[in-house]
């Protein structure tokens, strides 16, 4: 019996070991170069095995293609053609875009229920494919046009005052030392609440309030929640069967329920608010404007309207926060940059007088848009993009012909341009100056992109940046911002997860100006 035992254990062992390597030889035979993997976790052991954070793996990969165009890489299983050329990227992402339209398929389950609202991220608009995905991002694009960044702004700007006043109550003349992912955290909770789900929210006085624990459930990645993603990603048969959650079940339902109350109120009484819930109603044909009248109603679940904004919630979050405490964290490390900024954030108060900072004050700050590229170049918000082949195309790659199928999945390595010294010189130093008017133009297109490219790039981009220029606006005006006993200099990244954040969190002291 024992021996029978071991040989089925044997035999099993064997068959795992096949099935791991089944896709191992997909470079090889396509005649492309590929970094060696290891069984099962293809060029990503060190990540599985917290040896090293996701960005530096990333752009270790990088590196290791040489002077290769493309080149192959394995995620688990799955091979991914990495390109390491600006002109590859601009036909995939502009060019050729009718052939490279989605992001893999990772979060479908494949069974389309309409009512089911336990994998909102298939229905996000990051998942949505084709027609689909065209039809809510053309619906979307408008809440984050010009002229809707300025009427958020003012809800913006009032929770930014708000943050600073929480500050001024906790400031003592020797500085506060501040974790900034906690502060920058309630920020980008309290402008989303206001901005897409219209509720008024004060998580620096209210600090467990409903919302925000909901939020920070949803977005804190523990070991259980990563494996969870690695059978999303890598496992997505098994998932079929198991039927696994992907985010906290309560707080899901929470955010679930706060969207169809709200629809189900304003439908009712035909209540009019400028955010995200009321355009995506608008769509639908369940509020009635002048708008709505001649507006073609498009034909969408419940799921669709609370994927968008569970997404968005999930996007600003977290992303937005990390961005605000990088761009922190920089400008505290580099004191010329510091004094720099300070000296435009003081010009701009002076010129507002006893006014308001504005829309049109914040976005002409120079010197601030300066430093915040320059941080979203060092930490890019999406440390890699992905794009699906849906039609076969052909490349001519320095006089070998590279044949991408339907079906292949292409990266895109944004930390790997953003740290290589052949477009950015110097890439680990913190210099705002690359992006000045007169140094920006010599940026090779198609090497700077933390938001993405082409028309598939992050929507918000533009919301999160007003966010963390608004944040750094307010924190400078009335702060010298100095390294706290906690602070992580250089700074180590996190090998415990998908997530950009520094081994020992965001510490910093803020000393009040006089």
């Amino acid at each position: 019996m024992l021996l029978e035992f071991i040989a089925l254990f044997i035999v099993a062992l064997a068959l795992a070991y096949r099935w791991s390597v089944s896709k191992y030889g997909f470079f090889k035979e396509r005649g492309l170069p590929f970094a060696k993997p290891v069984p099962y976790f293809g060029n990503m052991a060190k990540m599985f095995f917290r040896k090293q954070s996701m960005f530096d793996v990333i752009v270790d990969l990088y590196h290791k293609g040489g002077n290769n165009k493309v080149y192959g890489i394995f995620e688990q299983r799955q091979p991914l053609l990495m390109l390491r050329d600006p002109e590859l990227i601009k036909n995939v992402t502009i060019k050729d875009f009718d052939h490279f339209i989605n992001h893999r398929d990772v979060f479908s389950t494949g069974e389309d229920d309409p009512h089911d609202m336990n994998n909102l991220f298939g229905s996000s608009l990051f998942s949505m494919r084709d027609a689909r995905w065209k039809d809510m991002r053309s619906t979307l694009s408008p809440a984050f046009t010009g002229s809707k960044m300025r009427q958020m702004f003012q809800l913006m700007n009032q929770v930014a005052k708000e943050a600073g006043g929480c500050l001024k109550r906790d400031a003592v003349d020797g500085g506060l030392e501040l974790d900034m992912k906690d502060y920058c955290t309630r920020f980008t909770n309290d402008v989303i609440a206001s901005t897409a789900f219209g509720l008024q929210v004060n998580s620096f006085t209210e600090r467990e309030n409903t919302f925000y624990m909901a939020g920070k459930k949803l977005t804190t990645f523990t070991f259980a929640q990563n494996l969870k993603f690695l059978i999303f990603f890598s496992l997505k048969w098994l998932n079929k069967y198991l039927k696994i959650d992907l985010f906290d079940k309560k707080s899901t339902q929470y955010f679930v329920r706060l969207v169809l109350d709200a629809m189900k109120y304003r439908q009712e009484h035909n209540i009019i608010r400028p955010d995200m819930i009321n355009m995506l109603m608008e769509a639908r044909g369940l509020l009635q404007t002048d708008k709505t009248k001649t507006a073609p109603v498009r034909e969408w679940s419940d799921r669709d309207i609370v994927a968008q904004c569970f997404v968005f919630f999930f996007a600003g979050f977290e992303t937005s926060a990390v961005l605000m405490c990088f761009t922190a964290h920089e400008i505290m490390e580099n004191e010329d940059v510091q004094e720099k900024l300070y000296e435009e954030v003081r010009q701009v108060t002076a010129d507002l007088g006893d006014g308001e900072l504005t829309y049109e004050a914040l976005v002409g700050m120079k010197y601030l848009d300066q430093v915040v590229s320059e941080s979203l170049r060092k930490w890019p918000a999406a440390i890699a993009v992905d794009r699906e082949c849906n039609k076969d195309i052909t490349y001519d790659v320095d006089g070998q012909k590279v044949e991408i199928k339907k079906g292949d999945i292409i990266w895109l390595p944004t930390c790997g341009f953003h740290r290589d010294p052949k477009y950015f010189e110097n890439p680990k130093k913190f210099d705002p100056e690359r992006f000045s008017e007169e140094n920006k133009d010599k940026i090779q297109p198609f090497t700077y992109y933390p938001f993405g490219l082409g028309q598939r790039n992050c929507i918000g981009s533009r919301f999160a940046l007003l966010e963390a220029k608004a944040m750094i606006y307010y924190i400078l005006r009335d702060y010298r911002i100095a390294p706290a006993k906690k602070s992580s200099i250089p700074l180590e990244l996190s090998s415990s997860g998908f997530q950009l954040v520094p081994k020992d969190g965001f510490w910093l002291k803020l000393i009040p100006r006089n």
